[in-house]
């Protein structure tokens, strides 16, 4: 009783697989690049009523968040 509970100790588990792939980095890099993008333009942009500032950053924003979420549960098809 005693050797079966050694071996299954020392039993060493398979190597789980990257649970992402360079295309998910890729696309990470991606929405992150557009939300650095997007604060500076923010930032930049000295007055607070201005287009930039009011509304292409934050749809930009907004888009590059759910971009970054669709990054990380993007899985390819196999065939």
């Amino acid at each position: 009783m005693k050797s079966s509970a050694k071996n299954s100790k020392t039993k060493k588990a398979a190597p789980q697989p990257m649970p992402l792939e360079k295309t998910n980095y890729i696309f990470l890099g991606i929405g992150i690049a557009i939300i650095a993008f997007g604060y500076s333009g923010m930032a930049l942009e000295n007055s607070v009523d201005g287009l930039f500032s009011l509304t292409i950053s934050p749809v930009l924003l907004v888009g590059a968040y759910a971009w970054i979420i669709f990054a990380l549960l993007y899985r390819k098809q196999k065939k």
